[in-house]
C-alpha cells in the first residue's frame, strides 16, 4: 500500500514539467506498440531524490502531466496527488539497486509473460541477450503485485542486469533515459518471442560463457549503449 502522504512539495519548475510529459509519452508509446495491453504496465523516471511515476487506474490516452505522481525515496507521496501505480515499490527498489539508471518501463508483453508463466528466464540462445547487461535475462520469483517481496525480488534481479522477467507477471527494463528503457523493453519482448518459438523445436543450443564474455565486452561500446538504451 502507498505510504501516508507527506506535506506539500515545492514545484521544481521546467525540468519536472518536461519529465512528466516524457513519462506520459513513453507510457503511451509502450501501450500503443502492444507492449502492454489496456492499462497494464507502468513507467517512471528518477527525479529530485525520488521518482515521477504513472498513476494507478488511468488510461494512458487521457493522462495529463498533472496526473503523474511524485514519490519520494522513502515511499511518501507529498501533497494532493493521485495514487501512484501499485508497483511503485519495485520502481523505487530498482532505482536503489541501480543508481546508474534513471528510467523504468514495466510491461505485460505477450511473449515475456508466456516465459514468465512457464518459469523460464531467457538464456544466451542469441548474442543479443547481452543487451540487458549479462549472459541471460533472469526470471525473479513470484510475489503478489505491489508487494515489498516483489520489490526485493526485482532489486535482486536488476542488481547486475538492466532487465528481468517476473514470474507469472511480466518484464521490467531500465535505462539511462526513458527512450532507452522503452527500447530495451522492446528488445526483451523480441528476444522472448524468438525464444518461445525456438522452444517449439526443442531445447536450444546456447552460446558458451566465454563467447558471451566477448559479446559483453563489445557491448560496452555498442551504438545503442551510447544513446541511452544501456
Amino acid at each position: 500500500m502507498t505510504k501516508a502522504k507527506a506535506g506539500a512539495r515545492k514545484s521544481v519548475g521546467g525540468e519536472e514539467s518536461r519529465l512528466r510529459a516524457a513519462v506520459i509519452e513513453t507510457a503511451r508509446a509502450m501501450s500503443n506498440s502492444g507492449l502492454s495491453p489496456g492499462r497494464s504496465g507502468n513507467v517512471s523516471a528518477r527525479f529530485d531524490g525520488g521518482m515521477l511515476i504513472t498513476p494507478t487506474g488511468l488510461a494512458y490516452a487521457g493522462m495529463r502531466p498533472k496526473d503523474i505522481v511524485y514519490v519520494a525515496s522513502d515511499g511518501t507521496v507529498p501533497g494532493k496527488q493521485k495514487t501512484p501505480s501499485s508497483e511503485w515499490q519495485f520502481h523505487l527498489s530498482a532505482y536503489a539497486a541501480r543508481p546508474d539508471m534513471s528510467a523504468v518501463v514495466h510491461t505485460h508483453s505477450l511473449h515475456a509473460v508466456v516465459l514468465s508463466c512457464a518459469g523460464r528466464s531467457i538464456p544466451a540462445f542469441h548474442y543479443m541477450v547481452a543487451v540487458a547487461g549479462g549472459v541471460d535475462i533472469p526470471l525473479v520469483p513470484y510475489a503478489t503485485f505491489g508487494s515489498a517481496d516483489l520489490a526485493a525480488h526485482v532489486a535482486s534481479g536488476l542488481a547486475e542486469r538492466r532487465a528481468c522477467l517476473m514470474a507469472h507477471h511480466g518484464a521490467i527494463a531500465m535505462g539511462r533515459t526513458l527512450a532507452g528503457a522503452l527500447a530495451l523493453a522492446h528488445e526483451v519482448e523480441a528476444l522472448a518471442e524468438q525464444y518461445v518459438k525456438l522452444l517449439t523445436l526443442g531445447e536450444p543450443v546456447l552460446l558458451p560463457e566465454d563467447e558471451m564474455a566477448v559479446v559483453l565486452e563489445r557491448f560496452k561500446t555498442y551504438g545503442q549503449q551510447r544513446d541511452g538504451t544501456g
